[in-house]
């Protein structure tokens, strides 16, 4: 599967808050779809759960 891009909200642990970021979406081990990105304020790694792929 190529890597698609998804972007909205992803909530930043560092900062607390909710951030706009645009990701990657993988897949995991189980099966899942998941969006990674980077925070836009701290670069601290965002992740975002999907569902099932």
């Amino acid at each position: 599967m190529a890597d698609d891009s998804w972007s909205g909200e992803f909530y930043c642990v560092k900062c607390k808050e909710k951030r706009e970021a645009t990701g990657t979406i993988q897949v995991n081990d189980k099966g899942t779809k998941m969006a990674k990105a980077t925070c836009p304020v701290c670069d601290t790694k965002l992740n975002r759960i999907l569902g099932k792929a």
